[in-house]
C-alpha cells in the first residue's frame, strides 16, 4: 500500500535513536507548517456575520432632464458640445451619468430627440448605527436624490429622510422608521489602527448586494487633495463603484471607516481605497444629530506649508508648523493680535507638526472656545489667545490684504534683481494687471526664465509686499533689504507675495 502524504511528513518528524541521545529530523521548509499570521485572520466569516444585518444598500432616484439635438435651439454650436458631469471617484452615479449619456445617443452618436423627463436610479452602501433607525452613508450617495430608500439584507426596503450631511467630509445621515428595532453596530477608533491590521470592508458593489472583501490598513492619514480635511484610512480590502458609504471594520466587528474613494485607471479595484476614519466620522454625526449640520471652528487666517527653504529664512532649526500667509480683518485672529508669518506649532495643546494639521484641529474645536496658541514669530516663541469664531462657510473666509505706509512714486521705477523685473505700482500698473487697490509692494513686470524666480511660480502681475518679514513700497526699498540680507551673510530671501486679488503666499529666492 502507497504510504501517505501525513505518513510521510510524520516520518520526518518522528524522533530517531543517536547514540544514547535523542534528536528530531529537521523539517523541510516547504513541509513546516505555515504559521497563524501568515494564513491570515480566522475569524472573518465570523465578525461577517455578526454585522452583515446592519449593512444596507442606498437606493435613490431623482428625475434628469433630456437635451435637444444639435441645431434646435439651444444654441449648441456657440455653446460647444456637451459634457458630461464629474462625479467623485466610485460614486455610484457614475454609471448613472454614463448610461444616461450613452442612451440619449441617436444614430451616428448623435444627441436623440429631446424628450420629457424621466426617473433615474443609483445604488450605494451604509450602515445603521441606532436601532432606531439612523443610517450612515456617504454625501455624494445621497447629493441631489429626490427619493431616497434603505435596502436591507432580507430585501426588505424603508424610505429614509435626511437628517444632515457634510459635503466637506463625505458623510450623510439618514433616519428611517423601523417597525422593530433594527441590527446596529459601534464605532470603534481609529487612531489605534496599525498599519498591516486586517479590515474587512462590507457593501455593495456594482448593485451585487451585500458583498464582503478583506484585506490590511495600507497606510494613515492620507491626503487625496479632496477635500480641507482629508485624513484617509488606506486599504487594499476590495472597494468597488456602489462601495461608497459602506463600514470598514476592524477584527472586533466595530466600524474604523467609512469607504468612499478608489484610484483605479479602471474603475474597478486595483487595491487602492480610502475611508473617513471613525474618528472623524463619529464628531460629525454628533453635531448632524444635535444640530442638522456641522459647526466648525474659525480661525481667519490663510496658511502654507513650512518648506525646508522657509524654515531656512525664518531662522527655525527644522520645517514644522503652519506659516500664516494671511489674516482676516475680520476673523478671530486678528485681535489676538497673530500676524503673517508667524508659525503655529502649536494649537490649543495640540501640536502641528504640518499645514494640514491646522485646519482639522480648528474645525474640530468648539465654536467661542478661548484657544491657546502658540506661534514663532522672529525665532522666538509667542502665546496668543483666539476666541475662536464658526466657519458657516469656508468662501466667506476671505482673503487678506496687507497695507503699506510706503508711499511709492508716481513714476514708474524699473529695477532687476533676484532675476526679477521690478517696478512701483503705478494706475496704469494696476490697470494692466487687474491688481486690487489695497495691495500695496514692488509689482513684478517680468521674470528671467533661466532664474531661480521662474521654478517659485513667481509671474508677471504678483506684488511682492515683504522682504525678510519688513514691508516694502519702492523698488529702492526691495533694493535695500536684499543688499542687507546679502551684507548680513543669508542666503535665503524670504518673500511675501501678494497675486493681483490679494491673496498672500511666502516664496523664498536665493541670494546666491
Amino acid at each position: 500500500m502507497r504510504a501517505s502524504f501525513a505518513n510521510i511528513l510524520n516520518a520526518f518528524r518522528r524522533p530517531v535513536a543517536v547514540g544514547l541521545t535523542v534528536a528530531a529530523l529537521t523539517v523541510p521548509a516547504f513541509l513546516a507548517p505555515v504559521p497563524a499570521y501568515a494564513r491570515g485572520p480566522e475569524n472573518i466569516a465570523d465578525v461577517a456575520e455578526t454585522v452583515i444585518d446592519a449593512v444596507v444598500n442606498i437606493s435613490t432616484s431623482q428625475r434628469v432632464e433630456a437635451q435637444a439635438r444639435p441645431g434646435t435651439p439651444r444654441q449648441q454650436d456657440r455653446q460647444g458640445p456637451q459634457s458630461q458631469p464629474q462625479v467623485p471617484p466610485g460614486s455610484p452615479f457614475e454609471d448613472f451619468f454614463k448610461d444616461f449619456f450613452e442612451n440619449r445617443r441617436g444614430p451616428g452618436g448623435q444627441q436623440g430627440e429631446s424628450r420629457p423627463q424621466r426617473r433615474a436610479s443609483s445604488l450605494g452602501s451604509g450602515f445603521v448605527i441606532d436601532p432606531t433607525g439612523l443610517v450612515v452613508t456617504n454625501n455624494h450617495v445621497i447629493a441631489e436624490a429626490e427619493e431616497i430608500n434603505v435596502v436591507f439584507n432580507d430585501g426588505s426596503r424603508l424610505k429614509a429622510e435626511v437628517v444632515g450631511r457634510d459635503p466637506k467630509t463625505d458623510i450623510a445621515l439618514l433616519k428611517i422608521n423601523p417597525e422593530k428595532p433594527l441590527k446596529a453596530v459601534k464605532f470603534g477608533d481609529s487612531d489605534k489602527l496599525r498599519l498591516g491590521e486586517w479590515v474587512i470592508a462590507i457593501g455593495n458593489p456594482f448593485s451585487l448586494g451585500g458583498s464582503v472583501s478583506a484585506g490590511i490598513v495600507s497606510a494613515r492619514n492620507r491626503d487625496i487633495q479632496s477635500g480641507p480635511y482629508d485624513n484617509y484610512i488606506q486599504t487594499d480590502a476590495a472597494i468597488n463603484r456602489g462601495n461608497s458609504g459602506g463600514p470598514l471594520f476592524n477584527l472586533e466587528g466595530e466600524v474604523i471607516g467609512v469607504n468612499t474613494a478608489i484610484i483605479s485607471p479602471s474603475g474597478g479595484s486595483i487595491g487602492i481605497g480610502f475611508a473617513v476614519p471613525s474618528k472623524v466620522v463619529t464628531g460629525v454625526i454628533e453635531q448632524l444629530r444635535e444640530f442638522k449640520e456641522v459647526r466648525r471652528g474659525w480661525l481667519g487666517v490663510r496658511i502654507q506649508q513650512v518648506t525646508d527653504d522657509i524654515a531656512e529664512s525664518l531662522g527655525l532649526k527644522q520645517a514644522r508648523g503652519a506659516l500664516i500667509a494671511g489674516v482676516d480683518d475680520k476673523g478671530p485672529a486678528k485681535p489676538a493680535g497673530i500676524e503673517a508669518g508667524d508659525v503655529i506649532v502649536k494649537f490649543d495643546g495640540r501640536d502641528i507638526k504640518e499645514m494640514r494639521d491646522l485646519p482639522r484641529i480648528v474645525a474640530d474645536t468648539p465654536v467661542g472656545k478661548d484657544v491657546e496658541v502658540i506661534v514663532l514669530r522672529k525665532g522666538k516663541e509667542e502665546k496668543k489667545t483666539v476666541k475662536l469664531g464658526r466657519l458657516e462657510d469656508a468662501e466667506k473666509a476671505r482673503p487678506a490684504s496687507v497695507q503699506s505706509d510706503a508711499k511709492p512714486d508716481d513714476k514708474t521705477v524699473v529695477k532687476k534683481a533676484l532675476g526679477l523685473d521690478l517696478a512701483n505700482i503705478t494706475p496704469d500698473l494696476r490697470k494692466r494687471f487687474k491688481i486690487k487697490d489695497s495691495v500695496k509692494g514692488v509689482v513684478i513686470t517680468g521674470i528671467d526664465q533661466n532664474s531661480a524666480a521662474a521654478e517659485k511660480r513667481l509671474t508677471a502681475g504678483d506684488t511682492i509686499v515683504e522682504v525678510a518679514q519688513e514691508a516694502i513700497g519702492t523698488t529702492d526699498d526691495f533694493q535695500a533689504k536684499v543688499d542687507k540680507l546679502k551684507k548680513d551673510g543669508r542666503k535665503l530671501a524670504l518673500l511675501l507675495v501678494a497675486n493681483p486679488e490679494g491673496e498672500l503666499r511666502f516664496v523664498t529666492l536665493s541670494l546666491q
